[in-house]
């Protein structure tokens, strides 16, 4: 993530959320974070390719027996509508 993100971009306010609220306090993300990160994504109705960065970033850092069932299905979803993929190292 060295591109700078432009003020439009929701993209650092998801990076702050993220660190601030959902890997903060047990390293996971649960239902009211995924619901947060996808609301902060979508505040301006499109996910940009910045928010989609980070949205990889974000579900990359769990995995399917890290999260509940129902977040998994939801980050999967999440995957597919907006075109999201975890970058490459």
């Amino acid at each position: 993530m060295s591109n700078p993100i432009p003020p439009t971009s929701t993209a650092q306010r998801l990076t702050a959320y993220s660190f601030l609220a959902v890997f903060a306090d047990d390293g996971t993300i649960d239902e009211g974070e995924l619901a947060m990160l996808e609301k902060i994504a979508l505040e301006d109705g499109q996910v940009d390719d910045d928010e989609r960065r980070v949205l990889g970033y974000l579900f990359g850092r769990v995995s399917e027996d890290t999260v509940s069932p129902k977040v998994w299905q939801e980050i999967a979803r999440l995957r597919a509508e907006y075109n999201i993929v975890q970058p490459e190292d």
